[in-house]
């Protein structure tokens, strides 16, 4: 009877422990106890991510430099299209001064790009006495210059975008707002800036002296939908790093982590600057100095010049990454190693001042 009793009571006992776990206490208590797990989950994958952005992504701007000029926003028609830029004018500058064109990567802006290269192109206006533009890309699907790459959107809304238009008309804006030298006007360009900076040098080589392309090639044959001059192209400098993750020093497909930016497919960056030293008939051996500047980062300079007037220089950054290497600001760990030297604004505007002479 005892045996039976305890045997009785112990199914009684299980039966409110299994009617203990379906309560409203027991079910509020497991769900507190899940929210809080989601809430850890979700505190943990933000410090995470974040930690991930500030140290692959995040790059603080440099302090902006003392400048003897101001910096002005300025806009311009061109066909249905606004288009705007920042415009730096040196204090005193003396008539008949050059004009820099200073075009930014994809997704950026002028004034983006002006931070980005730390200000090295303002700081060398004031000691170089030259003025400077940062024009602004139209605001395409893919937000970027119409370069020479097939990969991507030419339109604006329903505005058909033509950079090379703009640009052009931009210097003439420009030159005649400082009473500048048209014969002395030129353009660099960071990533695919660079990329728009090598179709304006073949296309328009009569309205720009020369033109810097950093961190890009030129591109394949498949992939190649601008018009070359058979009349040859003005001076082009490419400087590219050998650890750019995006535009492969050696050719190949452009894309960061294979999957997040993708713009066709390039030649190698000893290939783009050859194509450019044919197009100019420079068939001379080029010259080569190499120079070690840091630890484990040594500089290649190969330059084709036969002809007095035009000449090709490929800058190889043995160790760089994506974009223009200089001293004043650290550039995203994601788009590669980023170096302090060469200084990209100075190595650009000694090889402007060249084409001068």
């Amino acid at each position: 009877m005892q045996h039976a009793a305890a045997t009785t009571g112990n199914a009684g006992h299980m039966a409110n422990a299994k009617i203990d776990r379906c309560s409203p206490t027991h079910v509020m208590k497991t769900l507190f106890k899940w929210l809080r797990f989601a809430l850890y989950f979700v505190i943990a994958f933000v410090a995470v991510g974040g930690a991930l952005f500030a140290y692959l992504v995040y790059a603080p701007d440099p302090a902006a430099p003392p400048l003897s000029g101001t910096v002005k926003t300025g806009s311009i028609k061109v066909g249905k299209l606004t288009r705007t830029y920042l415009s730096y004018v040196p204090g005193g500058l003396p008539t008949g001064a050059p004009l820099v064109l200073m075009l930014h990567g994809s997704g950026e802006s002028g004034a983006q790009i002006r931070r980005e290269t730390g200000y090295g192109f303002d700081r060398l206006a004031d000691r170089h006495h030259f003025a400077l533009v940062y024009p602004d890309a139209a605001r395409s699907a893919e937000g970027d210059w119409n370069a020479c790459g097939t990969v991507g959107d030419e339109t604006a809304g329903k505005a058909s975008v033509d950079d090379v238009t703009f640009l052009t008309r931009l210097v003439d804006k420009r030159i005649g707002a400082i009473d500048g030298d048209p014969r002395r006007v030129f353009v660099a360009g960071s990533s695919r800036g660079g990329f728009m900076a090598l179709r304006l040098a073949l296309e328009v080589p009569s309205v720009f002296r020369a033109v810097a392309a950093v961190s890009a090639n030129v591109h394949t044959a498949d992939n190649f939908k601008c018009s070359v001059s058979q009349r040859g192209t003005c001076s082009v400098l490419i400087m590219n790093g050998t650890k750019d993750p995006l535009v492969p020093f050696d050719g190949g497909t452009v894309s960061l982590l294979g999957f997040s930016y993708k713009y066709g497919t390039v030649m190698s960056s000893q290939a783009s600057a050859q194509f450019f030293a044919n197009l100019n008939h420079l068939v001379g051996p080029p010259a080569t100095i190499e120079t070690e500047i840091a630890d484990g980062v040594r500089v290649k300079q190969v330059t084709w010049k036969d002809d007095p007037h035009v000449e090709v220089e490929l800058v190889a950054i043995e160790g760089g990454g994506h974009g223009m290497p200089q001293p004043y600001r650290r550039r995203p760990r994601l788009l590669g190693p980023s170096i302090n030297e060469p200084n990209g604004p100075e190595v650009i505007w000694g090889f402007f001042d060249r084409q001068q002479k």
